[in-house]
């Protein structure tokens, strides 16, 4: 019931490419990873399911949260802070980050560019009119993008699968995307052919150099009232040249972490969830805060991690920096250094050097 409330409580709460890929999106083999995989789909009540057990809030958990806390007040829209970069000589073992919004990032490998969860639209909602609003423009339009060859998406939630996006940069840049299993009727009625349903554990072998591996997350699915759980979620393992780079998805803390970095040794960067968390008795189990995030850093033994899911669309009952400060207590209390986890702003891109 709470899946479907998070929806409608939205009210509330909630042509061609400019250039060519070097790589072969169409001739893609799909591998099963060597590890013993956990249940994740519910054969019975033909649902995904989390290997922990969690079980959703109550409608009556929803009208508790909603009557009982008082959420902080964000602005309506912030000026633009950053001013982002693109770059077409970036080194071998070196990534440019530029933060989109949200869990929207740009990678720009040495011959590859990657979008993760890519949100435009101006509010997160099945409805145009109503529901989460931005309040910070995009760091990077569309129609400022570079060739994209991959966008990898988590799930089905309006914030991290905007279908109007999708289908933008589907016409512009013909990519493939690599999504959870369960979303391709909604991706093939909407005019996208182009892409790969993966399960946990499943890999897209691209080359030699290039895998995504579609990996474990604890979250829950739906985009209406009747398809709760009805599709996968999940995180990314991207391994370019020899470099895996770990993109979080949407997710509460669980034991997945330690099993990922157990399975992909020497994680060069992480991208972690470090927002809408408030308040915790109701969000603890599909969204991480900032304390989680440095714990989920510490199990995946990443050398570097950047936090995300915070600053654009207000969610949660937090206040619009709270993510920001809590890290920086987070990061401190677990005595980690504050250059091992960091945040950047809406537009900021960054050269990260990939160290194994």
């Amino acid at each position: 019931m709470y899946s479907i409330i998070y929806i409608f409580c939205l009210f509330l709460f909630v042509g061609q490419a400019s250039e060519t890929s070097k790589f072969n999106l169409k001739k893609v083999k799909i591998i099963t990873e060597d590890i013993e995989i956990e249940e994740f789909y519910d054969k019975k009540k033909k649902r995904f399911i989390n290997p922990s057990g969690i079980v959703s809030k109550s409608f009556f958990d929803v009208l508790k949260w909603k009557t009982s806390t008082k959420p902080q007040i964000w602005p309506t829209e912030i000026p633009k802070e950053h001013n982002f970069k693109l770059f077409d000589n970036i080194q071998e073992n070196q990534v440019s980050v530029t933060f989109i919004n949200h869990s929207s990032f740009l990678l720009q490998f040495d011959s590859l560019n990657i979008l993760t969860d890519p949100v435009f639209s101006k509010r997160v909602s099945p409805f145009s009119w109503v529901g989460p609003k931005r309040a910070r423009k995009s760091g990077i339009e569309i129609n400022q993008l570079p060739r994209i060859d991959i966008v990898i998406i988590s799930h089905n939630h309006y914030d991290h699968l905007d279908i109007k996006s999708l289908k933008e940069i589907n016409k512009k840049f013909k990519p493939i995307f690599i999504i959870p299993i369960g979303n391709s009727k909604l991706m093939t009625s909407n005019g996208i052919s182009n892409f790969k349903e993966l399960h946990w554990w499943q890999t897209a072998i691209f080359s030699d150099d290039l895998r995504v591996c579609f990996t474990p997350a604890q979250h829950f699915s739906n985009r209406g009232l009747f398809d709760k759980d009805k599709s996968l979620w999940g995180s990314y393992m991207i391994t370019y040249k020899g470099q895996n780079v770990y993109f979080g998805g949407d997710t509460g803390y669980a034991d997945h972490f330690k099993k990922i970095a157990k399975h992909f040794k020497n994680i060069s960067l992480s991208f972690l969830p470090i927002g809408a968390y408030e308040p915790r008795w109701f969000m603890r189990d599909v969204h991480t805060n900032p304390e989680d995030a440095v714990i989920a850093h510490l199990d995946l033994l990443s050398k570097l991690s950047i936090g995300m899911h915070f600053g654009t669309f207000q969610l949660t009952d937090e206040g619009i920096n709270d993510p920001i400060y809590d890290l920086k207590d987070a990061i401190k209390k677990h005595n980690i250094s504050s250059n091992s986890f960091i945040s950047l702003g809406v537009g900021e891109t960054r050269i990260i050097d990939l160290i194994k």
